[in-house]
C-alpha cells in the first residue's frame, strides 16, 4: 500500500522548530475579535510542566511582526529577532501572548520599530499607563487555571480590551498586505515583485517596512523561505540541492550559508534533529 503524503505544516507550525517528541507544553491558539484584526493577527497560550531539574528550549523563526506576552513572571513587548528566538521553559508556567499584525507595532509602541529590533522591554515602559492594570488583571485571571478556556477568553477580553483604542486612526495597513503578499506566495523571491504588486519603489518599500518592522522587504522574503525551508527539512529526507531549488535559491551554497547563519545548524544537521 502506498504510504499517505505527509500532511504540510501551517505557517505556524513551519515556524515553530519543536523537537521532536518535545511534551513540556500546549499551545492554545485564538483569533481576536474582528474589531481588533487591524492590529492584532491572533492571541496564543503556552502551559507548560517541566519537570525538576528539566528544561525545554523553544526555538521559533519568528515572523516579522511585534508581540505582546504576559506570564506570571513578566510582561513584554517584544521587536522583531533576525536571527532565531530561543525561550528555555522550566518549571510549570503559562504566558499570554498576542501576535500583532505588521501595522500593530509601530501604532503600539509610538515610533519606529528599528528601535527594538532585537530586543524587549517591559511593557510598562510602552504602555506606562494601562501596561500595569493590564499585567495585574491578566494574571488574576490565569493565575486561578491556566488551561481553563474560560480565563483563556477573559485573559484576550483583558488585552482586547486595552488594545482597542490603538485601532482608532491605524489608517496605514499596507504593510500588512505587503507582508500577508510575502508570507502567502512562495513565488516571490525578489523586491521588485513586491513593488510592482503593489505600485511602490523600492526606497519606498524599505522606507516603510523599516519603520513598521525594523527590517528590510528582502530580509521578510528571507525569512518566509527559511520557513519554508524549515517545513522542506521536516519532512521526508531529499537532495538539498533540490529543496535549495524549490525554494528559489540559485545554488545549493547560498541556501546553505542562509539556513546556518539564521539557525546555527546546516540544513542537513537540522533535518536529522527535527526531521521525521
Amino acid at each position: 500500500m502506498k504510504a499517505d503524503k505527509p500532511r504540510p505544516l501551517d505557517m505556524i507550525e513551519r515556524a515553530h522548530l519543536k523537537t521532536p517528541g518535545d511534551t513540556s507544553h500546549t499551545v492554545f491558539r485564538y483569533d481576536p475579535p474582528g474589531t481588533l484584526t487591524p492590529l492584532v493577527r491572533r492571541f496564543w497560550i503556552p502551559v507548560w510542566s517541566v519537570p525538576a531539574g528539566k528544561e525545554a528550549v523553544q526555538r521559533v523563526l519568528r515572523y516579522p511582526v511585534a508581540l505582546i506576552v504576559i506570564s506570571d513572571t513578566y510582561a513584554r513587548f517584544y521587536g522583531v529577532d533576525r536571527g532565531l528566538s530561543t525561550t528555555t521553559l522550566t518549571g510549570a508556567g503559562w504566558a499570554v501572548g498576542a501576535m500583532l499584525q505588521p501595522a500593530g507595532g509601530e501604532r503600539v509602541a509610538g515610533a519606529s520599530m528599528v528601535a527594538w529590533r532585537d530586543r524587549f522591554t517591559d511593557l510598562s515602559e510602552i504602555l506606562p499607563e494601562i501596561g500595569p492594570p493590564l499585567t495585574r488583571r491578566v494574571r488574576a485571571v490565569m493565575g486561578t487555571n491556566p488551561e481553563e478556556p474560560a480565563n483563556h477568553h477573559r485573559a484576550m477580553t483583558a488585552l482586547s480590551d486595552a488594545l482597542a483604542p490603538y485601532c482608532t486612526g491605524l489608517s496605514d495597513r499596507l504593510i500588512n498586505d505587503v507582508v500577508a503578499y510575502i508570507e502567502n506566495d512562495a513565488g516571490v523571491i525578489r523586491v521588485a515583485q513586491v513593488c510592482e504588486k503593489f505600485g511602490v519603489s523600492e526606497r519606498q518599500l524599505q522606507r516603510l517596512t523599516r519603520r513598521t518592522i525594523g527590517l528590510s522587504p528582502k530580509w521578510i522574503i528571507q525569512r518566509r523561505r527559511l520557513q519554508e525551508a524549515a517545513e522542506h527539512l521536516r519532512g521526508p529526507r531529499r537532495p538539498l540541492a533540490d529543496v535549495a531549488a524549490d525554494l528559489g535559491y540559485a545554488d545549493q551554497a547560498h541556501f546553505i550559508h542562509d539556513f546556518r547563519a539564521v539557525t546555527g545548524m546546516t540544513p542537513g544537521d537540522f533535518a536529522a534533529r527535527f526531521g521525521d
